[in-house]
């Protein structure tokens, strides 16, 4: 049994502060993890001045109970200042059928939900793309800053899908690797 004490809103979630005396640069941190893939999200938020929408590769679950999962955006973002304050966000979890959707939430300096754009508002107010693989409504429930960037922890609260991809099944998975776009199916697939 672990005598720890257990995180409180004080101490939850916060980077330690340390002094290393070697780091990557922030060159070779990319580098790095340019050869690591990762599954394409675009999250939407309204925190009452707006829409706004991002295009992310740092969605990870963390807990099936209770329903847990993370995600990191860049400070800099112009999405950063709503998702911020936003008490809800909606992640969309894409497949190879949305990388269009994935390239506008990539694109700085554009609407993202100009008419004819596809999207709605879900009953409690939430901005939700049309026709993506799946969605998820979560409530944030925390978020750090970590470098130039903030992580959200957020509960997952409701849950949409366009395609589902059956156990067993690669589906069209859309994940970003080495600066482009890639689908992955069956013939991807090198080991059960």
């Amino acid at each position: 049994m672990s005598t720890a004490a257990a995180p409180s809103p004080d101490n939850a979630l916060r980077m330690p502060e340390r002094g290393f005396t070697a780091s990557l640069s922030p060159a070779e941190f990319k580098a790095l993890f340019r050869g690591h893939p990762g599954g394409v999200a675009v999250i939407t938020a309204d925190a009452g001045d707006g829409p706004v929408a991002l295009t992310a590769t740092s969605v990870s679950s963390v807990s099936a109970e209770p329903p847990l999962l993370i995600f990191s955006i860049s400070t800099l973002s112009s999405s950063a200042g709503v998702l911020s304050r936003a008490e809800t966000v909606v992640v969309h979890l894409l497949d190879a059928h949305d990388l269009e959707l994935a390239k506008l939430g990539a694109t700085s300096g554009i609407d993202r939900f100009a008419q004819g754009r596809g999207w709605s508002r879900l009953t409690t107010g939430e901005p939700v793309y049309d026709d993506v693989r799946a969605w998820v409504r979560c409530a944030v429930i925390d978020r750090m800053d970590a470098g130039t960037s903030t992580v959200i922890a957020a509960h997952a609260l409701e849950s949409g899908f366009g395609r589902d991809v059956a156990p067993g099944e690669a589906g069209d998975a859309l994940v970003y690797h080495n600066r482009g776009w890639h689908r992955l199916s069956d013939q991807s697939r090198i080991a059960d």
